[in-house]
């Protein structure tokens, strides 16, 4: 298999564009070749299946949708706060609607892993790595609130941005940061 990095990284892109556009079923090997760009072949010389391939999606839409390295270098940057839960729930939301592609192709995968059990254990363990992530942060910041309450806010985002990239219309008389507001004022302890 083919070791560059750079080229393994845009694949693996152009399949995410190519899951969220055409679903589990239109990625092909021919169709991340042509959305990448890359000659014919390209694509099955980094990766000797689609299950390889819809594992290393798994991990690279994480990758894209994680809070930048600067903030999650430095939980104590900020003074803990209900506001500034409010704020970083703000800025998750930001990140998940605003970079359709990746969540969306997260949900076609979690749809494949209900017919794949390889790719089912591949992204739990990538899912629960970043909830338990999210809740380490969360404590190391001094935030309020723990494992549970990160939980909760974590499903509430779920809901909220699968309703947002899939049938917006469903709430479109309510405002994200409204949300937000009340999710943290209710979950969170005062």
């Amino acid at each position: 298999m083919r070791q560059n990095p750079e080229r393994r990284t845009a694949l693996t892109d152009a399949a995410i564009t190519v899951l969220a556009r055409e679903g589990a079923r239109g990625l092909t090997y021919r169709a991340v070749d042509v959305e990448a760009g890359v000659p014919p072949g390209t694509t099955s010389n980094y990766f000797r299946n689609r299950d390889q391939l819809l594992g290393e999606v798994g991990v690279r839409v994480h990758e894209r949708l994680s809070a930048p390295a600067d903030v999650m270098a430095n939980p104590q940057a900020e003074t803990p706060s209900h506001d500034r839960v409010g704020v970083l729930l703000g800025e998750l939301m930001g990140r998940l609607t605003g970079h359709r592609e990746p969540y969306l192709a997260l949900l076609e995968l979690r749809l494949e892993a209900t017919r794949r059990p390889d790719l089912s254990a591949e992204l739990t363990k990538t899912i629960r790595e970043s909830i338990d992530m999210s809740v380490d942060w969360h404590v190391a910041a001094g935030m309020p609130g723990g494992r549970a309450e990160v939980l909760l806010m974590y499903l509430a985002l779920t809901g909220l941005t699968v309703e947002r990239l899939t049938l917006p219309e469903v709430l479109a008389d309510v405002a994200d940061e409204d949300v937000i507001r009340i999710l943290v004022d209710r979950v969170l302890p005062s």
